[in-house]
């Protein structure tokens, strides 16, 4: 493992509270560039907490963001967007009165500052590679379920991210559905985007992550290769318990 300055994301003893409930409790890791990287937890164990504090919708208590080795603790969101963090949505809210080239258009124009007759070509082949292209000229809330997904990792990829933050982007599809929007997800790391994938699906995990973290009530309790965190005792505890 190379130096936390090495890291395109170090988490460093981050800590966020909500009244008397400590939702993080000194959380630290790190996620190297081009990485796939799992995290993992049960519910309420702090995962959306902490990518939100990565992301940031919020602002953590304690501890620290880093994003390739600059100080982003304390940056808003749409600061962190401009400096290639992305984040997709579990509940996608497309603009439902426009078309789905037109949703992917706004980030490329508002987020990423493309301009002109670049739009439209950039929409396109981000359509493409999402498999939309067919559906470029419909109206967003026309889409099905998994359509929506993949119209939800599009605005993310028209950021222009160097990290894309995942969240839940499977929930509720079918098994084949699962592996569309896997397949998706390789093509955007193969492009060389830093992936971090928040997902109850533990077979989309554990085949895509190259490493996983796993939180238990705020806390790290495990992180290491896909295999080595399932069979970790404190692991077996928290979701079987066992």
């Amino acid at each position: 493992m190379s130096d936390a300055n090495a890291a395109l994301v170090a988490v460093r003893g981050l800590t966020k509270r909500f009244g008397g409930f400590t939702a993080l409790d000194g959380v630290s890791l790190r996620v190297q560039p081009g990485e796939r990287f799992g995290l993992i937890g049960p519910n309420g164990s702090g995962k959306t907490t902490l990518i939100n504090c990565v992301g940031g919708a919020l602002i953590a208590d304690a501890g620290h963001v880093l994003f390739d080795a600059a100080d982003v603790t304390r940056l808003p969101a749409h600061r962190r967007a401009r400096l290639g963090i992305a984040r997709s949505f579990q509940i996608p809210r497309p603009f439902a009165g426009m078309t789905v080239q037109e949703n992917v258009a706004v980030p490329l124009e508002y987020a990423a500052g493309v301009r002109g007759g670049r739009v439209a070509r950039e929409a396109a082949a981000i359509l493409d590679l999402v498999g939309l292209s067919a559906r470029a000229h419909d109206g967003a809330a026309s889409l099905t379920q998994v359509d929506m997904r993949k119209l939800e990792l599009a605005r993310a990829l028209a950021v222009r991210p160097r990290l894309l933050i995942v969240d839940e982007a499977m929930a509720g599809l079918a098994h084949a559905e699962v592996d569309e929007i896997l397949a998706i997800l390789r093509r955007f790391n193969d492009d060389g985007i830093t992936i971090v994938m928040v997902e109850h699906i533990m077979r989309a995990v554990m085949s895509f992550s190259e490493r996983v973290a796993v939180l238990d009530a705020g806390r790290l309790i495990a992180e290491g290769t896909p295999q080595a965190v399932m069979h970790h005792p404190d692991v077996e505890r928290a979701y079987l318990g066992s």
